[in-house]
């Protein structure tokens, strides 16, 4: 009997089948790919046999992969370690060979050995390289060319033990640098690395080992290096393989670095004309190579040196050719021209600018060259500008002691005169020249433009001391140098330009020290040069006048024998001028400096005064009067408390020289002002306070002398000082002002108790001891009562608002 499930049951008996049958499916496609990748990785793996991989089935879908350990180290480096080390100490057993079992050995025998192990070591890498083993090959040549070294060296003990060692060294790595090369030409041994480059290498040896064997030398061996470097940076221009290229271009710069040097020392250290001219010709020879370098290098930077070292080389090129014929010039001329020689040299480098077939780097770099001899040429020019402009700073210590001989003795009273300083002046103007004939840069003009006048000043300066001329003339040409600067500067308007003018008019008033007429006259000078040159610089050139002006008002007081506090009075001509100026100035920039330097001058007065205390009393009532003319202008009356203040101190100047000690006459020059301008003040304002108005004023008379009296044992003064304080407190009282009455009140009842005081010790004498405490207990009770009783009323306040509620 067949039950038959009902039709839900069996829909979902169908469908449990059905799944089943696609899970089934989905797992055997699985297997079958996994076993295709097998089969594909096997196939794979035997038809390179030569590499000798390690099969391994791939990881079938669904399992967990091992973990395997992390190798320390990869394939291709172990391979490269054992193959140096392999290398290495095959190269040692050559070496110990050769020079300990040698001698074991005929004539046959050692030359079976050297032609079997070295062509064996050399032969082997072609081979090797036809299997693929290109690393292995590349140890095995290096071997082999190590060994052909070693043969070179027994050969030389072994059969040419009579030949000397540098003719030996010159021949055998010539020798060895072409066979090295030819190896490496060899039909399959074009891959390998090492010949070529181990070439390179020797080939700098034959030249300078030559130089050495024909006995060339100093300068021999110098042209050996230089040559050698030729050829090295012709390589470093011409070959194409990058190995060979690096090591021609590091010989180039190594072995042309040493011969240049050397070199030069020879140009230094010529001794006449003839050897200035060899060591000068191998100079040439380096620059020349350089600037070949340098001109290839800018048309193709691809190739060494490369384009971004054209520059330098042609910078470098420059300066070695102006050492060479600087050397030639240095020999035949006399020390004092070495430097303008060499200069000439450098501004000839402009040249370079019109030579359009040169390329742009190279100009540049020639151009840099010229301007790096300009450079050392001006440093060398500053200790004799430096001894020229700071020198005169000497005779501040020893002014008006007479007139130096010449020009030159009177800026170096300290100092010692540079050597070799008479072409200065020539190399200061040359380059101002090339400054103004030479840069044409839109950039660089406007700066060439403002650097020429200071050369040219500077040359000026140090002509009188080269040439040793009167110190009149001297002072004249700085004179007239100065008025030079300065007028160019006003006339340019570039208040930079003025900083040199500053500082030569600085040392024409220095220089001038040496006599009285000569600073006199000077400084004059220099007074009405700024004060005519204010027109168009007034912010910089009129400051300066008046501190020249406060020189000269010092000068004509020590011409005129005035002691210090005298002079202070001329001395404050000049505040007063720059009131006046800045008063006309109006908004000028120039205004401020030019007040600035008249209050500074108004202290130097001051200062000048201090010994004198009448004189001290009459400078400050001068500046005061100053102080409140320019007060006067809107904008400047603050100073009016500057003007009260340098009076008030002017009053009491003259009070302690009057030798006065009663305090009212030092505060009621201040009360009576003080209450005035309070007075004014409450009339103006009226809601301002009594304090304000008349608390500072005072307090100012009654506070001293509250305390001058209270240690005064006559009647008089406090007497006074109580009549004062009881008017005070009836005022304030009638005009029901705080300050006069509380003032004045307590001032009465401090000095009547003074008063009183013996009185009250006389009574309390009398009284019983018990009265004192009593009484004081009294105070006590009466207080805490009233304590208690404002208690009381702020609780029934507190009441009385709770119950608002």
């Amino acid at each position: 009997m067949t039950n038959t499930p009902p039709p839900a049951e069996e829909l979902r008996l169908i469908d449990a089948e059905l799944w089943q049958l696609d899970a089934r499916r989905t797992q055997l496609l699985t297997r079958r790919a996994w076993l295709v990748a097998a089969l594909q990785q096997l196939q794979t793996a035997q038809a390179r046999p030569s590499h000798r991989p390690q099969w391994q089935a791939p990881r079938p879908p669904g399992s967990t992969p091992a973990r395997a350990p992390r190798p320390d180290a990869s394939a291709p480096s172990v391979q490269n370690v054992l193959l140096i080390l392999g290398g290495t100490l095959l190269t040692v057993a050559a070496m110990v060979f050769t020079l300990v079992s040698w001698g074991h050995l005929g004539i046959t025998g050692r030359a079976l050995v050297l032609g079997a192990v070295t062509v064996a070591a050399l032969g082997a890498p072609l081979l090797l390289l036809k299997r693929g083993l290109r690393s292995t090959a590349e140890s095995v040549a290096g071997l082999g060319l190590a060994l052909t070294v070693l043969d070179a060296v027994a050969l030389h003990g072994a059969v040419f033990s009579e030949t000397a060692g540098a003719p030996y060294t010159a021949v055998a790595s010539a020798l060895l640098a072409g066979l090295w090369t030819a190896y490496g030409f060899l039909p399959g041994a074009e891959t390998l690395r090492l010949p070529r480059p181990a070439a390179m290498v020797a080939a700098q040896l034959p030249l300078f080992f030559w130089a050495i064997a024909a006995g060339a030398g100093s300068y021999g061996l110098t042209a050996a290096l230089l040559v050698t470097a030729a050829s090295d940076t012709v390589l470093a221009l011409r070959v194409t393989r990058r190995s060979v290229r690096v090591i021609a271009t590091i010989g180039a710069y190594g072995v042309g670095a040493a011969g240049t040097l050397a070199a030069g020392w020879l140009t230094w250290t010529a001794s006449g004309p003839s050897a200035a001219a060899r060591a000068a010709a191998l100079l040439l020879l380096a620059s020349a190579t350089t600037l070949g370098a340098a001109w290839q290098g800018s048309r193709t930077p691809t190739r060494a040196p490369g384009a971004e070292h054209s520059l330098g080389l042609a910078l470098t090129a420059g300066l070695l050719t102006v050492a060479a014929l600087g050397g030639v010039a240095r020999s035949a001329l006399p020390d004092v021209w070495t430097v303008p020689a060499h200069l000439a040299l450098g501004i000839a480098l402009l040249a370079a600018l019109r030579a359009d077939r040169l390329p742009e780097t190279v100009r540049r770099g020639l151009l840099w060259a010229s301007g790096a001899v300009q450079a050392l040429s001006l440093l060398w020019t500053l200790p004799v500008v430096g001894v020229v402009v700071l020198g005169p700073l000497s005779w501040a210590s020893q002014a008006w002691t007479g007139t130096p001989p010449d020009a030159r003795a009177a800026v170096t009273v300290n100092l010692t005169w540079p050597p070799y300083a008479g072409t200065v002046p020539l190399v200061l103007a040359a380059l101002a020249g090339v400054l103004f004939l030479a840069v044409r840069d839109t950039t660089w003009r406007p700066r060439a433009l403002t650097a020429a006048p200071i050369l040219v000043w500077a040359a000026l300066l140090a002509v009188p001391a080269v040439l040793e001329l009167p110190y009149a003339a001297g002072l004249l040409i700085q004179g007239a140098t100065t008025a030079g600067a300065l007028a160019v500067a006003v006339w340019r308007s570039r208040p930079v330009e003025l900083v040199p003018a500053l500082v030569v008019s600085v040392s024409l008033a220095l220089l001038s020290l040496a006599t009285q007429s000569a600073t006199l006259v000077t400084l004059g000078a220099l007074v009405v040069l700024f004060a005519a040159a204010s027109w168009r610089a007034a912010a910089v050139t009129a400051p300066t006048a008046l501190g020249y002006a406060v020189a000269l008002a010092c000068a004509a007081g020590a011409a005129a024998d005035w002691s210090a506090p005298h002079t202070a009075l001329l001395v404050l001509t000049v505040p007063a001028a720059a009131a006046l100026l800045a008063w006309r100035l109006g908004d000028s920039p120039a205004t401020v400096p030019v007040e600035l330097t008249g209050a500074a001058t108004a202290l130097v007065a001051i200062g000048m005064a201090v010994t004198d205390l009448p004189m001290l009393a009459l400078v400050l009532a001068l500046c005061a009067v100053i102080s409140a003319g320019t007060a006067i202008r809107e904008d400047r009356r603050p100073l009016g408390y500057a003007a009260a203040a340098l009076f008030l101190l002017a009053t009491w100047v003259r009070l302690a020289a009057w030798e006065v000690g009663t305090p009212e006459a030092y505060t009621l020059p201040v009360t009576i002002p003080a209450l005035l301008v309070g007075h004014l003040r409450r009339r103006r304002v009226p809601e301002t306070s009594s304090w304000t108005a008349y608390g500072p004023g005072l307090a100012a008379t009654l506070l001293p002398s509250l305390v001058t009296a209270w240690g005064d044992p006559d009647w008089t003064r406090p007497l006074l000082l109580g009549l004062a304080a009881l008017s005070l407190t009836l005022m304030g009282g009638g005009y029901s002002l705080q300050a006069p009455l509380v003032l004045g009140g307590s001032v009465l009842t401090l000095d009547a108790l003074h008063e009183l005081a013996p009185y009250i010790v006389q009574v309390a004498d009398a009284l019983p001891r018990w009265v004192p405490p009593a009484l004081a207990g009294l105070l006590l009770l009466a207080l805490g009562a009233t304590y208690e009783r404002r208690i009381r009323d702020v609780r029934r306040m507190r009441d009385f608002l709770g119950s608002l509620h």
